[in-house]
């Protein structure tokens, strides 16, 4: 079985660069990128201009309206689309160096040496020299002489005069692989920092939500197989068929209406992860753990909502199948008693479906619900994620997915390892 797991731990690098080839291509081709956004909003913000009167207002209308092609390189640059798209997912992979601390200028054409000035370095002024070869590439010197081992160049244009446009930059091995996951277009953050708060909230919600789900719907999922039939089974599935029917974004809203303080009672918070900060900083850590279940208990019931009844049906289901099975009977014929024979006997057998499942549930509950954060304004993992593909955060979006990929081909093992573990006729080779 060992040799099993080892494979799918192996399998699980391929499929991830499928996933991540798949929707990285999709990103990069949708139209409406980020470039064309920021094109739009300066058009936006020149005709907001022109409307509010004035000449000059005229005159940066036209100029937004047509944007320069300097202005659109270095759009280009900045979000990484001068580069050909096969090099914009090995950079973001981490596998090919990334361009960073441009620096533009002009050669004449009559020129084969130019001196640049790149910033500073222990405090002096740092000057370095951009060399010709015979064919046209450039080479950048230190003024004592060496080849420059950190700066790089490369000619962007030729010009009919022979002028040339070019660029200096350094290079660095920065992406998926190293760790970095790049800067949000949105919040000028690195993505790992503005995703790990939204990841924890949502983490919290979806570990209560599943812990809840067993809890509740494993105990039912019995009780209603031992009384089949009875006015307690029938009133327990008209129960749970009509909270299934109902979506968790809509029971949201309606338990915001009666209990949020609205036209009924005024038992819990409208919304929010907790407690503002300037309330949650003074309250003591028991207090804050009261503060923080008061303003889960809405979001949590609205979350977990949805699987009480597939989770409560298919125990109901398991439990009763295995207790028409022979081996049950010839149990019964032994003599054991009821209670050891649906607990210690049925009930292993039963458990399989339930946790053949758990681990595309942690992936789908711990992604995060956006219709639930959104309607509780909790600023959770999944909201982000929406709000990023909308405006075309590529590097939110792509985070998001590296997250929810490795979460599925994670919980798939994990399914493996339950299933595995509560059926001892399973052997997997």
């Amino acid at each position: 079985m060992a040799t099993y797991f080892l494979r799918r731990i192996l399998l699980m690098f391929p499929t991830f660069l499928g996933s991540t080839v798949l929707v990285f291509i999709i990103l990069q081709l949708a139209p409406g990128g980020p470039i064309e956004q920021t094109i739009m909003q300066l058009q936006m913000g020149g005709m907001a201009g022109t409307e509010g009167g004035g000449g000059s207002a005229g005159v940066a209308g036209s100029t937004v309206g047509s944007l320069p092609p300097e202005a659109l390189k270095e759009l280009e640059r900045f979000y990484g689309f001068d580069k050909p798209i096969y090099q914009r997912y090995l950079i973001w992979l981490g596998v090919w160096p990334r361009e960073i601390k441009h620096r533009d200028l002009t050669i004449p054409s009559d020129k084969k040496i130019i001196e640049k000035r790149v910033g500073k370095r222990d405090g002096q002024i740092w000057k370095v020299d951009i060399r010709s070869a015979e064919d046209s590439n450039l080479s950048v010197y230190e003024k004592d002489g060496t080849l420059s081992p950190i700066w790089k160049a490369s000619v962007d244009e030729i010009a009919e005069d022979g002028t040339r446009k070019a660029v200096i930059f350094q290079q660095e091995f920065s992406g998926l692989l190293t760790g970095n996951l790049g800067k949000s277009y949105t919040y000028l953050q690195p993505v790992t920092e503005v995703m790990k708060p939204r990841f924890k909230i949502s983490l919290l919600f979806g570990l209560s939500g599943i812990f809840i789900s067993y809890l509740i719907c494993i105990p039912l999922g019995i009780r209603k197989a031992l009384s089949h039939g009875s006015v307690f089974d029938f009133g327990s599935s008209v129960a749970i068929f009509i909270c299934y029917s109902i979506p968790g974004w809509a029971l949201g809203g309606v338990l915001l209406v009666l209990f949020g303080g609205g036209s009924f009672f005024d038992v819990f918070p409208l919304g929010g992860f907790r407690s503002p900060s300037e309330i949650w900083d003074t309250l003591t850590p028991f207090q804050r753990f009261i503060d923080q279940v008061h303003h889960m208990i809405l979001p949590v019931i609205a979350w977990t909502i949805g699987s009480f009844a597939t989770m409560t049906v298919l125990m109901k289901n398991s439990l009763m199948e295995n207790l028409s099975q022979d081996y049950v009977r010839t149990a019964f014929a032994k003599g054991l008693t009821e209670k050891r024979v649906v607990w210690l006997h049925a009930m292993r057998n039963s458990l399989i479906p339930i946790a053949s499942g758990i681990g595309h549930i942690l992936g789908v509950v711990i992604a995060g619900s956006y219709f639930i954060e959104r309607m509780f304004n909790i600023d959770g993992f999944g909201r982000l994620a929406y709000e990023a593909i909308l405006s075309r955060d590529y590097p939110i979006t792509l985070g998001f997915l590296v997250i929810v990929v490795l979460l599925r081909l994670i919980g798939n093992i994990i399914s493996d390892l339950a299933l595995a573990t509560v059926d001892p006729r399973i052997r997997f080779k």
